[in-house]
């Protein structure tokens, strides 16, 4: 499926705050994997599906990185490039940022190092949190053999690469949060909820034998975590992005 997206942007250009798929959504790739919410000639952002990589080492497997590549070869451009800014894990669903060249890459991946990109998650979790709104402050320490990470106790000789972490939550109904992401550590939103006894619903890694149970009673198949909104400014013409619900 085609559209022209000049006309629509034509249209749209004094509003920089949509819901997701509110304006349009158009199948990316050959797969179908991806959703494009956005793009122009600086950045792209897609709607990833669960389960997909935003990039892989593997030759055999298709990720949103190639398939973005192979979009913009179609499209005639010569050595696209592709660069990822909020890097999603592969069972999170959501909107992922890519820059398209390497100006807007340098800009925005310094935006996004001095919290200047604004990144927000829903989740449903095990149980109903006590403190309704609140921020979790912790250190994570990420094990790479394992790919799992863990809080550790600030100070903690046999952790010194422990990197803080920070987020804002709040329960929108029982055991359903909206969660302002403050810094972006290795799996932080899985890890943090899990050390306060509220894993994510569909985590296999870090859930518990009651979250798991009730995961499989409610029939989820997934990790229940989604990138649904980002709010930025343009690399190139600095005005504001809001890109989600």
């Amino acid at each position: 499926m085609t559209v022209a997206l000049s006309e629509v942007f034509r249209e749209l250009s004094a509003c920089y705050t949509w819901k997701l798929n509110e304006v349009f959504s158009i199948l990316v790739g050959r797969c179908e994997m991806e959703k494009k919410i956005y793009e122009d000639s600086d950045i792209l952002i897609i709607d990833k599906p669960a389960g997909v990589p935003v990039q892989t080492a593997s030759i055999t497997s298709k990720d949103c990185i190639s398939e973005i590549k192979n979009y913009l070869s179609k499209k005639g451009v010569k050595n696209p490039y592709v660069a990822v800014i909020n890097r999603l894990d592969q069972p999170v669903s959501g909107l992922v940022l890519f820059a398209l060249n390497q100006k807007a890459a340098a800009k925005l991946s310094d935006d996004l190092q001095n919290g200047r990109i604004d990144k927000y998650y829903h989740a449903k979790v095990y149980g109903e949190f006590k403190e309704k709104e609140g921020t979790l402050t912790d250190v994570l320490y990420k094990d790479a053999k394992q790919n799992i990470s863990m809080v550790v106790k600030e100070g903690d000789a046999h952790f010194k690469d422990g990197k803080k972490a920070i987020l804002n939550y709040r329960e929108v109904s029982p055991g359903e949060l909206d969660i302002k992401l403050i810094t972006g550590r290795h799996h932080q939103i899985r890890v943090q909820l899990a050390s306060v006894g509220h894993p994510i619903l569909g985590d296999l890694k870090y859930g518990t034998d009651e979250s798991k149970e009730e995961t499989k009673n409610k029939g989820i198949d997934r990790l229940q975590l989604t990138s649904y909104k980002l709010v930025f400014r343009h690399p190139t013409t600095k005005r504001e992005l809001i890109i989600g619900e």
